[in-house]
């Protein structure tokens, strides 16, 4: 990655949460401390350290150490191996884990909750690959070797295990009874 192409990245990042002003380090260091927007704060962190994995190591420590503490800050655990695209928008703090091998295409809405991760048997064994302009709600789950297509919308608690075509939706199923045991042994 090159300077210009992380100044891309970062200015289409920053348009995701209306900040349409280029990034320079003060308003990097006013995003950090005056916005109180988590997905923002860890987005630009992320950023400067996969741009700085090759580049400077040094640095890269510097960065990488200030981004586990952002995870643990947040709730993220998003590893900087991460493939992610343009114009990432984390919505909410808290509970969202992605393996560090998944490949996320630009323009990616993650909720609070979501869990993006491998499968190590079965027929879709492996990670997912989610496309462009993907919506992934509270709490759903992607697992295993699987293609997520473009402009696809995961709603609220799915849990996803196949591939899924370019502007499909994908809802829940409705809660259902399944024994009548209640909560005894648990209480």
């Amino acid at each position: 990655m090159t300077k210009s192409e992380l100044r891309d990245i970062l200015k289409h990042d920053l348009l995701r949460y209306q900040i349409v002003k280029p990034l320079t380090l003060l308003l990097f260091l006013r995003c950090y401390f005056m916005y109180s927007i988590p997905g923002l704060k860890f987005t630009i962190v992320f950023r400067y350290c996969q741009y700085y994995r090759r580049k400077n190591r040094l640095f890269f420590y510097f960065l990488f150490v200030w981004l586990r503490h952002l995870n643990v800050k947040y709730g993220f655990d998003i590893s900087y191996r991460t493939k992610i695209g343009k114009g990432l928008y984390i919505g909410h703090y808290g509970g969202v884990v992605i393996h560090g091998d998944t490949e996320i295409g630009e323009y990616c809405n993650l909720s609070q909750g979501v869990t993006i991760g491998v499968l190590v048997r079965g027929k879709n064994t492996g990670i997912p690959k989610i496309g462009n302009r993907v919506f992934i709600g509270p709490g759903a789950t992607i697992l295993g070797g699987i293609t997520i297509g473009d402009d696809v919308l995961v709603g609220t608690q799915a849990i996803v295990t196949f591939d899924v075509p370019n502007e499909a939706v994908l809802a829940a199923p409705l809660a259902t009874i399944i024994s009548n045991k209640g909560s005894k042994g648990y209480i």
